[in-house]
């Protein structure tokens, strides 16, 4: 059902822990967990062209790159490790748009995106911008993972995925989770283990 006529465009979702979150203007007050775990559990990467009986989802990769980015960095903060466990938090209302895409979208996707990020970091604690080392080292981790979902998970040669996310020299896929899992699975493994941060983050003051 659509706005009524005359009435402004509706720019909030409601979440299904009861909260409406604006999405032009998020409040950090509007943030759940539980909210971004159910919903980035149930966002597809690479639009769901993926083997397997389930998608790959945005938490499994969020999962994927926290775990990549705690190897490559060997002792990272807990908070560290929170800023990439959330780093594409704001897919659990916007959903995941492939990097050809978002190219064509430009802006306005970001700034939308840029806002929401801005609101979960403040909800947890974080900084709200993050530092350029931080964010590179989180980037890095990021394209690693995109190269072994690619060539592991969505049909790319590895000269493909090589050539868009770069090699990941010196560092393997071994003991890396890339098994697709049910919604609720991956839901479950995510919340767990931001709880684990969480506490390790607070306990560092």
């Amino acid at each position: 059902m659509g706005d009524r006529p005359g009435a402004p465009p509706r720019a909030w979702q409601r979440m299904l822990s009861g909260r409406r979150l604006d999405l032009l203007d998020p409040s950090p007050l509007d943030i759940e967990i539980t909210d971004i775990a159910h919903g980035l559990a149930r966002v597809s990467r690479w639009n769901g062209q993926t083997i397997g009986d389930h998608a790959f989802s945005v938490a499994q990769h969020c999962l994927l790159v926290e775990c990549i980015f705690t190897r490559l960095m060997s002792n990272p903060s807990p908070r560290d490790q929170l800023a990439a466990l959330l780093h594409d938090a704001p897919e659990y209302v916007i959903g995941d748009m492939i990097s050809p895409f978002k190219a064509v979208v430009g802006g306005g996707y970001k700034a939308v995106e840029a806002r929401l990020q801005h609101a979960i970091h403040l909800r947890f604690g974080l900084s709200p911008q993050l530092s350029e080392t931080l964010k590179k080292q989180i980037k890095r981790a990021d394209q690693i993972a995109a190269y072994f979902e690619a060539t592991e998970l969505a049909g790319f040669s590895a000269t493909e995925a090589a050539r868009f996310f770069g090699r990941p020299r010196g560092f393997s896929a071994d003991g890396l989770d890339m098994a697709c899992q049910p919604a609720k699975a991956a839901q479950k493994a995510f919340l767990k283990r931001f709880a684990a941060v969480e506490k390790l983050a607070q306990a560092g003051g």
